[in-house]
């Protein structure tokens, strides 16, 4: 939904675009056989061939290929049999060769579409124009003297994924959707970990503003955005800014920019680059990439199910809404364990704890779904004591947070404490009459016509019970005897 900016001179509207930068899971660089391993100390994963010694030639990853195809299938665009690598060429201190292996004219996917999941349970559909591989440069890190820079080349080589959107998000938030969703669906696919803070994925991003519905305005790119939450911050700040010039009578740089996020600021880097400047030509030591058609649907056979149609499918099978749906596909870990939790089981309740009590301790505690001390199983033992009516919904809490706790399981807590529900009508008949009369004029309201009251009688035996009283059983048995 587009988001509307209030000017001094009317409403003004956002167009952006993002070039999202996503690292490709594989052992090796695009082109040489050092590792891709994050953490390794300075310089310590580079070839020959990433450091650009005389005579070392490229020799493509096949892997990589695959890994960009599967995302290419994943957001359901176009397979480009033919693509070709070309030599894009600019000087930084950290691109050892003085230019970057890249696709520029023929990129190994075309046009696809990624749903937005938005608030309230709505989708949109955001257009992206191509995905093509390059490689990475390396790291000039300024910070460790005052006087000179250094340079990591353990980045130099390794395989990047460009997925390029069309100038379809209207507001910060459609930015963040767009992104979340993304990096979902590569997780599920196992083609980048998404790990924004260890530099696998980051965004350059693109804005322009214009009055509503008239032809896009001069877009500026700020680059290497690393947060999701920076995505959207830069969005906000560049947006104003550009309304605030064109207001003021100014028009707009097309330019590089960076976020400062310290000062809530962007500020330019260089003028904005066009192909021309780069300089491109096809790589005369990488033939043009030739595809099979078989090979493309041997990979697509592989797929795993995707967010969206396992959302789908929650929703129609499961009975759950859109909303929790969406919550709950968002991470393939997540999907799982939910469906572990909830197979044969009340999908529902299953939902709830999931995304209620289980998420709250697991942010509460700082651990990762993997670390945490209650499994699917443990889950699904506690669900399964609250739907045989063993325990009540308000016990099951108690339990829950004491198997947090210990590590134990559901059913040996319950025995172990004694909280097994009172389903026995008579034991539960004997509290309410002692309630009822201890509590005469109580009782005179409710059958005097007050209902209201009836509950007040329910927490008191449930008072009474320690908790363990069946809610259903007291109500039934309150409603007979205060007629």
């Amino acid at each position: 939904m587009a988001k509307v900016i209030k000017g001094r001179t009317g409403d003004w509207e956002m167009v952006i675009g993002l070039e999202v930068h996503a690292q490709v899971i594989s052992n090796s660089k695009l082109f040489s056989g050092a590792s891709t391993n994050f953490g390794s100390e300075p310089n310590h994963n580079v070839s020959l061939v990433d450091a650009a010694m005389p005579g070392m030639l490229p020799v493509l990853n096949e892997e990589c290929v695959k890994q960009a195809v599967r995302t290419g299938l994943g957001i359901k665009a176009a397979i480009n049999l033919y693509s070709v690598f070309d030599r894009k060429n600019y000087f930084y201190a950290d691109l050892p060769q003085g230019y970057q292996i890249s696709q520029l004219y023929h990129p190994i996917v075309g046009e696809g579409t990624v749903i937005l999941d938005l608030e309230g349970g709505e989708t949109r559909e955001v257009g992206v124009e191509r995905i093509h591989l390059e490689q990475d440069a390396g790291k000039s890190i300024h910070d460790q003297d005052p006087t000179r820079s250094f340079i990591d080349l353990n980045r130099t080589g390794v395989a990047l994924m460009e997925i390029v959107s069309k100038p379809d998000l209207r507001s910060p938030e459609e930015a963040g959707a767009y992104v979340r969703k993304l990096r979902s669906i590569m997780r599920y696919l196992g083609t980048c970990d998404g790990n924004m803070d260890e530099g696998s994925m980051r965004a350059d991003v693109n804005v322009s503003v214009r009055r509503p519905g008239e032809e896009f305005g001069t877009r500026t790119e700020t680059k290497n955005v690393n947060s999701i939450r920076f995505i959207m911050q830069t969005i906000e700040i560049e947006a104003k800014r550009q309304v605030e010039i064109l207001e003021n009578g100014g028009t707009i740089d097309q330019e590089t920019r960076q976020l400062d996020v310290a000062n809530n600021t962007t500020h330019p880097l260089r003028s904005k680059e066009e192909a021309h400047d780069y300089r491109y030509f096809p790589c005369p030591d990488l033939l043009p990439l030739t595809l099979e058609q078989s090979f493309v649907d041997e990979l697509a056979k592989d797929l795993p199910e995707l967010p969206d149609p396992k959302k789908e499918r929650f929703i129609s099978e499961l009975g759950l809404s859109a909303y929790d749906a969406g919550v709950l596909v968002a991470e393939r870990e997540t999907a799982n364990f939910f469906e572990a939790v909830a197979k044969g089981r009340d999908a529902k309740l299953a939902a709830n704890w999931v995304m209620g009590d289980f998420f709250g301790a697991l942010n509460k505690s700082g651990k990762d779904l993997a670390d945490s001390p209650v499994s699917a199983e443990g889950l699904g033992g506690l669900i399964d004591l609250i739907s045989d009516g063993t325990i009540s919904g308000r016990i099951a809490k108690e339990v829950f947070e004491a198997m947090w706790e210990s590590g134990k399981s559901a059913g040996d807590i319950v025995e172990e404490k004694g909280l097994k529900q009172i389903s026995d009508t008579g034991a539960i008949e004997a509290i309410i009459d002692e309630i009822i009369a201890n509590n005469p004029s109580q009782v005179e309201q409710v059958r005097g016509g007050n209902e209201k009251l009836i509950g007040w009688f329910v927490g008191q035996t449930m008072k009474a019970s320690g908790g363990k009283a069946n809610p259903g059983v007291v109500n039934q048995i309150l409603k007979a005897k205060l007629g």
